[in-house]
């Protein structure tokens, strides 16, 4: 298990290998081979970027059976029911989620988000995590009101800041059993484990792969467990995954 983190520092941005606590910089992206250099930093010196700039976002909805007991349905989705959100939406572990004006109910989603290390297309299950770099914390931010009136869901799921993501890359993990929990103020709103999805990462990345080419860098959110709960200014939110870190954004008007 390695964990790579983006930061910036002095202005300067720069990618590192955690150990021990510390960050040690690394000569180039962790997607191309490097050499870990003499510089080291510490947390404390450093502000944290998102851990990639993604050329895509798929979403999938629906993946969790306490979910859809949630919110009524009762039929579990065949195959994965993925939607796409906007690259503009990432921001970084740390940054201000900020509520649009008009979305009246925006509520938190916390997610196991998929990061692919290489193109992607046509893939089996059985070798779909062959193509995986790594994983990270997600919080797909929901505006309800527009995601139950408006067509599509656009407004809802890519307004500005509504992607959180980080606070570092996580490989060699195993990813059909880690524990995922969501934290509202330090009080537990979404508590479960990744066993519990509906559909695998493996069968998500071959069906997404049968009809679009997946790239390195592309970001595929898995879906949420339970019940999310409601944002409001002053909230802090709190995605933590089990090797993952732990995902923190405070909300703003």
């Amino acid at each position: 298990m390695k964990q790579y983190i983006k930061f910036s520092k002095n202005k300067k941005i720069h990618f590192g290998i955690i150990e021990n606590n510390k960050i040690h910089h690394i000569s180039s992206t962790p997607f191309k081979k490097y050499n870990v250099t003499s510089e080291v930093s510490s947390f404390s010196e450093v502000d944290i970027l998102p851990p990639v700039v993604p050329g895509k976002i798929i979403c999938i909805g629906l993946n969790y059976r306490d979910h859809l007991n949630h919110i009524g349905e009762k039929p579990e989705p065949k195959h994965p029911e993925p939607f796409l959100v906007t690259p503009s939406a990432i921001i970084a572990h740390n940054s201000p989620i900020i509520l649009p004006e008009g979305a009246s109910q925006v509520e938190e989603e916390a997610e196991l988000v998929v990061i692919m290390g290489k193109t992607c297309k046509n893939v089996s299950a059985k070798n779909a995590k062959d193509y995986i770099f790594g994983y990270t914390c997600g919080n797909d931010v929901s505006a309800r009101n527009w995601q139950k009136n408006d067509l599509q869901w656009t407004r809802a799921k890519s307004s500005d800041t509504f992607a959180p993501i980080g606070p570092y890359i996580t490989t060699g993990i195993d990813p059909d059993s880690l524990d995922i929990q969501c934290r509202v103020n330090d009080k537990i709103v979404q508590n479960s484990n990744t066993k519990h999805l509906i559909h695998s990462v493996s069968k998500i990345i071959a069906f997404i792969s049968s009809f679009m080419t997946l790239e390195e860098g592309d970001l595929i959110f898995t879906g949420t467990p339970g019940q999310p709960v409601a944002l409001h200014p002053g909230d802090k939110i709190e995605v933590e995954i089990k090797h993952l870190g732990i995902l923190t954004n405070q909300v703003e008007k």
